[in-house]
């Protein structure tokens, strides 16, 4: 899916820049100090030789990071045929704020080579993979103190594990080299619950927004994710979790759309998320799925009328182009920057309201951090204590079971004396930093008269953050 384009639109990283400076007016900081947190501080372009085929072909890659005010830098590396600088540098820079927001330590980088890796074979995408590591780990771009990448769109476990042997392959008595890179398969070093982390990110938080009772009035919806129509854009990795989320907890998904087309239930009773992608897998497209109707575009999902919509594809899908057309009451920004600034003024003035990137798709960035900690304490999280808390649970309820003269269902025996494996404790810390990053931005939202919108008010949240980590360096005065 191209990225969208309009004459007289900014483009990404002016987008990110005028998000910015719209929140850093209402700060009280100095302008060189709101300079220093805006600039990305370093740019890495590179061009490298991979032979494919018979022959050479020369390789456009990028890695940017934000900032070094928190060390390593951290994020994701894409493989899209549509990677440019200024693509690189936006999401380099959303990274710093979203690390931000939801109190993850790190700088905000990004990575991303030019290529569709569609266009190439698993010993081709390895090659291409591993030079980019080597001229990486030649500039000191990436190590556990330094920086540390991890998939994006385009890539996953498979490429980690490569980046993570290519840097193995240098810095082979480094102790902590497994932490050189997230999103790794587990039995490299991975965490269990990243690969859904960043769409149970997105249910999480947008949860947290729809239980306000105040602002669901106001939109004229009941509280709660039970009920609500939801539109879904993409079906990758985050949208299909997204998707899969909201559908457990009673959302009836009305629309789903994918690179080859869109659907929609013209019942409102939802279709199955699984059987959906079962169908693709059978036929190749979402597209004739029994019950369902074909839209036209796959960018007509964005239009249906419903209560949630959750772009989870490529930036800038929503411009002034199909803005007047939005339908939605809530949007959910799964995928960074799906609207541009010029759609968003729009969508605002129709009263929709937008939970934005930069807080709600902080999920991935929280469990690589969860990742992070386990490489580096070189012990998965439960192996401690889960037996320990069992045998406390199982003798508490012995004790009662004697106080009481009654007998606990087996069934609830299971349950209650359950110790938390990795995936638990890995899942219940994300939802509780989704639930405590949500309730500053929202009182900054409503209590601050110069802040109009929950973009906005992210953005402060994450200056402020940034700036007294700068000041508390000593930095700035």
């Amino acid at each position: 899916m191209a990225v969208q384009h309009n004459a007289g639109e900014l483009s990404f990283y002016q987008s990110v820049e005028y998000y910015f400076d719209k929140a850093a007016a209402v700060t009280k900081y100095p302008e060189g100090l709101l300079n220093q947190i805006k600039a990305c501080n370093s740019v890495y372009q590179m061009r490298f030789p991979v032979k494919i085929g018979n022959n050479f072909q020369v390789i456009e890659a990028y890695r940017v990071q934000h900032s070094h005010h928190r060390l390593p830098c951290k994020g994701g590396i894409r493989y899209s045929e549509f990677v440019d600088q200024d693509e690189v540098m936006a999401l380099a820079s959303l990274m710093t704020y979203k690390c931000a927001i939801v109190d993850v330590p790190f700088g905000g980088a990004k990575g991303g080579i030019k290529i569709n890796p569609r266009q190439y074979s698993v010993s081709q995408l390895q090659r291409i993979t591993r030079r980019y590591t080597t001229e990486l780990i030649r500039k000191n771009f990436i190590g556990p103190a330094l920086d540390v990448p991890a998939p994006d769109y385009g890539t996953g476990a498979r490429e980690m594990a490569w980046i993570l042997d290519t840097y193995q392959t240098f810095k082979s008595d480094e102790i902590d080299s497994y932490g050189c890179v997230t999103g790794k398969p587990i039995s490299q070093g991975g965490v269990r619950g990243r690969v859904e982390a960043t769409g149970l990110g997105v249910f999480y938080g947008t949860r947290e927004a729809v239980s306000v009772k105040e602002d669901m009035k106001a939109l004229k919806l009941s509280t709660g994710i039970e009920g609500k129509t939801v539109v879904v854009q993409g079906l990758g990795n985050v949208g299909y979790h997204s998707a899969n989320f909201f559908q457990k907890s009673g959302a009836r998904l009305i629309g789903l759309a994918e690179y080859e087309g869109a659907i929609y239930d013209p019942t409102g009773k939802g279709l199955d998320l699984d059987s959906v992608v079962r169908h693709r897998e059978e036929t190749g497209s979402i597209l004739n799925f029994p019950g369902a109707v074909n839209l036209a575009k796959n960018t007509d999902a964005l239009e249906l009328e419903c209560d949630i919509l959750i772009p989870a594809a490529l930036e800038r899908v929503i411009h002034m182009g199909n803005a007047a057309k939005i339908k939605a009451k809530i949007i959910a920004e799964a995928a960074n920057g799906p609207i541009t600034p010029e759609a968003e003024n729009i969508l605002l003035s129709k009263g929709i309201m937008i939970l934005p990137d930069v807080y709600l798709n902080a999920g991935g960035v929280t469990v690589s951090y969860f990742e992070w900690l386990k490489n580096l304490s070189h012990v998965r999280f439960g192996r401690m204590d889960k037996r320990f808390h069992e045998a406390s649970y199982s003798n508490m309820l012995r004790v009662m079971e004697g106080l009481t003269n009654k007998k606990v269902k087996e069934e609830d025996r299971d349950r209650v004396v359950k110790g938390a494996e990795e995936v638990d404790l890995v899942h219940s810390g994300l939802e509780d930093t989704m639930i405590a990053a949500y309730m500053p931005i929202r009182d900054n939202w409503k209590r601050n008269k110069k802040i109009e919108d929950l973009r906005t008010a992210a953005f402060y949240v994450a200056i402020d953050k940034v700036a007294t980590a700068y000041m508390e360096l000593g930095i700035f005065p």
